[in-house]
């Protein structure tokens, strides 16, 4: 986003607003008012989508984890997400913290010690409650929650964050379209899909809070006795509802970025503690063992579709899944691509894909082998026979075998409760941003609206039934999705090789060209060593690169050319931009920029602010591309004339290139 951007009011987007509003109403009245019909129907579709298309989606997370491999290790690794002189707006620790908390920290709690038991219990192919059955259930739960689930988050969010920021596209899911159908984005068809964006994110978030509070009472129930009903639960939704507004109220750099940070320190202080209290060694050689498994045999599961077998499992459980994820992740990736501007997509792909799912795999390692060894060796069955009665009582029933076991149970609590207010607020951002062009500055009573809205949709479909007819038809709109995505990341892969090109192209010329009578050197010289202030570097701009780019323009337009200069004296730049029609413009700017003084130099009585005093300033070129971090302080305007045609003709040669 240039600054320009940022000093105009977010505007609300009528037709996305209004379209989504209307259509989440009549879904809703639908499945509150005929639950049951619903449910059928929207079952009916996808057990359809299933017993046909399971192929297609195995086929299609397959496709998705290699491209996010290969963009990672190749080439195009280099480039950033975001101008090339941009930085990351969050450190790791807090980039990682969103990323869980948004990804699947609820999955994790409800699934941790449920999902691998399930497996041990009744596997695919092996016989169930043996040594066999256990290596199998931890296996395929590696699998379900691993690479795969996050190359789909990746995708999304990599398509979204370099169209927005690269190429100045709004941070919304329609211009995931752009390479595909271009301008016509900001029409009928980029609204439709913004809404369709919208649906799946308010009624994902709904249903998912909708059984989140069934194992939140469950666990109060089982700590402190609080009856398990409709009122309980509502009240618990409504609590959740009022703790996720007060956090998109402070906005995401405080509400959504604290509570995620205490969130990833209590999950890692409830793993160490699972990990200290239970059988510590054998865990740590389940772990490695378990990371070996999955990764020998990563290729044969990828592809697996037991079509020999002839089981219903897959589908159950793996396609499910996989639409499931592809379901979620236009709100969680455009919620990524929100918090990862600034980096490269080597490490965009490295931090998504590893650092979640290593964390994924050491906490079902810690809960799913404990559950399993206490059913195996042990003889709890009764632990077994919880997961099979009430998945939402298992990690509490799970938690109560170990010392401390109902101050661990209370951090599971406080942990689910957190873990939703986090996707609450999250999926308010992302909403709010789809219905204003991708601007994430709206006014109170929108972020409100949203919060209030899937608060309110989830107590009435608890009450009324529907839940599952809602969460039913988000994931049957997968099939669909994907067939997008893989379009849109097909254009990825176009628009990145073309960026590439056009870097490929550029060769920093630091030394510009000068004739024998021209002293501008000492001058450079002079500002080499002497630290330029803010207002000389102004001077400069005004006095000697604007004459410059005013020269060229000229010139150009004598060719025909359509060009024109942009000066813009509070921001410290001129920009000069020559359009190409359908092909990619020029533009070279020259910027004031702030630098922190080195260290060794002397900082003297300063003429301007106090303020300043620590700082110098460079008038740094920036292309299309970003900053290209060399400064021409002190060049002649001959100079600056020659290092704008020294690109331009780079530019002309790019061009030639793609044609």
């Amino acid at each position: 986003m240039s600054e320009t951007q940022t000093t105009i009011p977010a505007k609300l987007n009528p037709p996305v607003f209004y379209s989504a509003s209307a259509i989440i109403l009549v879904l809703l009245v639908y499945a509150a008012m005929l639950p049951g019909h619903a449910e059928n129907t929207f079952n009916s579709l996808q057990a359809v989508l299933i017993d046909n298309g399971g192929w297609f989606y195995i086929l299609t997370v397959a496709i998705i984890l290699i491209t996010v491999a290969f963009l990672g290790l190749s080439r195009y690794g280099e480039i950033k997400l975001g101008p090339d002189h941009s930085s990351p707006d969050y450190s790791n620790i807090t980039w990682f913290s969103m990323l869980f908390s948004a990804g699947m920290g609820i999955g994790l709690m409800f699934f941790g010690v449920a999902e691998p038991v399930m497996h041990y219990l009744a596997p695919p192919v092996a016989e169930e409650g043996t040594v066999e059955a256990a290596r199998e259930a931890m296996r395929i739960t590696f699998f379900h929650w691993g690479l795969h689930a996050w190359s789909i988050y990746a995708i999304v969010a990599l398509i979204l964050a370099f169209f927005s920021y690269r190429h100045g596209l709004p941070l919304t899911l329609r211009s995931a379209l752009y390479p595909i159908i271009g301008e016509r984005i900001y029409g009928p068809i980029g609204h439709t899909v913004d809404v369709f964006a919208v649906i799946g994110t308010v009624f994902g978030i709904a249903t998912s809070l909708g059984y989140g509070v069934l194992q939140m009472n469950t666990g109060l129930n089982y700590l402190f006795g609080i009856p398990v009903d409709t009122i309980s639960q509502s009240l618990l939704i409504a609590a959740v509802t009022a703790l996720a507004a007060v956090s998109v109220a402070t906005g995401l750099d405080k509400g959504i970025r604290r509570l995620s940070e205490l969130n990833m320190s209590l999950a890692v202080l409830l793993m160490l503690l699972v990990l200290v209290l239970g059988p510590t060694v054998f865990l740590m050689q389940a772990l490695i063992q378990n990371a070996g498994s999955y990764v020998s045999d990563i290729v044969r599961v990828t592809f697996n579709l037991y079509a020999y077998e002839k089981t219903d499992w897959i589908g159950g459980w793996t396609i499910f899944y996989w639409a499931w994820w592809l379901a979620w992740a236009p709100f969680v990736g455009l919620f990524i691509a929100r918090v990862s501007r600034g980096r490269s997509i080597r490490q965009f792909v490295t931090g998504v894909l590893f650092v979640p799912v290593g964390f994924s795999m050491m906490w079902f390692t810690f809960f799913g082998n404990s559950a399993i060894d206490m059913i195996l060796n042990q003889s709890m069955n009764s632990l077994g026979e919880a997961v099979s009665n009430d998945v939402a009582v298992a990690l509490f029933v799970f938690l109560n075998q170990f010392p401390l076991g109902e101050v661990l149970s209370f951090i599971a609590i406080v942990m689910v409760v957190i873990f939703f207010v986090t996707s609450a607020d999250s999926g308010a951002l992302v909403v709010n941003m789809l219905c204003s062009n991708g601007r994430d500055d709206t006014p109170l009573w929108q972020r409100m609206y949203w919060v209030a809205g899937v608060g309110l949709i989830a107590v009435i479909l608890l009450l009324a039934g529907g839940l599952g007819a809602l969460q039913t038809m988000t994931i049957a709109s997968a099939m669909p999705f994907s067939v997008v995505l893989l379009m849109a990341t097909y254009g990825l892969i176009k628009a990145l090789r073309v960026d590439i090109t056009k870097r490929e192209s550029l060769q920093v010329n630091v030394s510009p060209l000068t004739n024998s009578n021209d002293s501008s050197w000492k001058e450079r010289l002079h500002n080499i060593v002497d630290y330029p202030s803010r207002s000389a570097v102004s001077r400069y701009i005004q006095t000697i690169a604007k004459p410059a780019c005013k020269e060229v323009a000229e010139e150009l337009r004598a060719q025909d050319l359509d060009v024109e200069v942009e000066n813009e004296p509070d921001l410290e730049r001129v920009r000069l931009i020559v359009h190409h029609g359908e092909e990619v413009d020029f533009i070279y700017e020259v910027r004031s920029r702030s630098h922190l003084r080195p260290e060794f130099t002397q900082i003297e009585e300063p003429s301007e602010q106090i303020d300043e005093s620590a700082h110098y300033y460079r008038a740094e070129i920036h292309l299309r591309e970003g900053g290209q971090d060399y400064d021409v302080m002190g060049w002649s305007k001959t100079a600056i004339i020659n290092d704008i045609i020294d690109h331009y003709h780079k530019h002309m040669h790019f061009l030639h290139v793609l044609r």
